[in-house]
């Protein structure tokens, strides 16, 4: 009995070992260091920038709104009829207060009237709206311990995600909500609430309800030289389902420039811009 006893204690030992062995080496192991958008001047140009800026992702259904293809959208600089964005209200993920909105909107821009987009209106982009933004002029992010921000070359739209907190308890809506962030290994997530309804989620003038919720992960691909967010959009109020796109971006090694959204531009077109009644100084 007391030899098999030994045999025993001896087994446990070096069970006891090992394991904490195994251990040490999980806990020796160097965590995934999180992504870096912002080292050097770098900035992040988006994609499609003369598509639908969001598309889908392959496998993930419903989609994000796209262009109705009865009215083809023809770009600047194409030798074509420059032509506005007309959504496609065949999508069924829209609840009908959203696909009437929505068909106002079509029916006044095929009217003659002028497709607004808060970036060519110079308004406060949103989430996810700030994504439809990114090129030709970049995106810029400054991250440390405890805040990411992201800096939009045009009009120096500024995002605030503040880092590893929770959201408050019943946070005021505004233009960009509350954005609250974290890192998963090499990707970059954040939870944004508190969206106001003055803005719109994308090109397509798409409304939605204070219920907003926006779910983004980015990262950086192809040895750093790509960067792609997909993110998920839920307003049980608005869509009947939860809906998923992503924007994808190269990198530009560039100083972030001044770019004033408004200067010069309250001729060009009415698109509502604000201007004061007289100077300042």
């Amino acid at each position: 009995m007391s030899a098999m006893k030994g045999i025993l204690l001896a087994g446990s030992m070096s069970v006891g070992v090992v394991a904490a062995a195994s251990i040490a080496q999980v806990v020796a192991q160097p965590k995934t260091a999180p992504p870096d958008f912002s080292s050097g001047n770098v900035g992040w140009v988006g994609l499609n920038g003369n598509g639908p800026f969001f598309e889908s992702v392959p496998g993930r259904e419903p989609g994000p709104v796209t262009q109705d293809p009865k009215y083809p959208f023809v770009p600047n600089g194409v030798g074509g009829q420059p032509t506005f964005r007309i959504s496609d209200l065949s999508n069924p993920n829209l609840k009908p207060w959203v696909r009437e909105h929505m068909r106002k909107g079509n029916d006044e821009v095929l009217a003659g009237k002028i497709g607004f987009t808060a970036g060519s209106s110079c308004m406060p982009l949103g989430v996810p709206g700030f994504m439809s933004q990114g090129g030709p002029n970049p995106l810029y992010f400054i991250q440390t311990p405890t805040e990411v921000r992201m800096i939009l070359e045009s009009n120096q739209q500024v995002r605030r995600v503040a880092m590893d907190v929770p959201h408050s308890a019943n946070p005021k809506p505004t233009w960009y909500g509350e954005s609250v962030g974290h890192y998963e290994g090499d990707t970059l997530v954040i939870d944004t609430i508190g969206l106001s309804t003055k803005m719109v989620l994308d090109v397509f003038r798409t409304p939605h309800t204070e219920k907003l919720h926006v779910v983004e992960r980015w990262r950086v691909a192809d040895d750093g030289k790509m960067m792609e967010a997909v993110f998920v959009v839920d307003d049980v109020d608005a869509f009947y389902q939860t809906w998923t796109g992503r924007r994808r971006y190269r990198r530009v090694d560039r100083q972030n420039l001044e770019i004033i959204c408004a200067e010069g531009n309250r001729n060009l077109f009415d698109y509502g811009i604000p201007v004061a009644d007289k100077p300042d100084f």
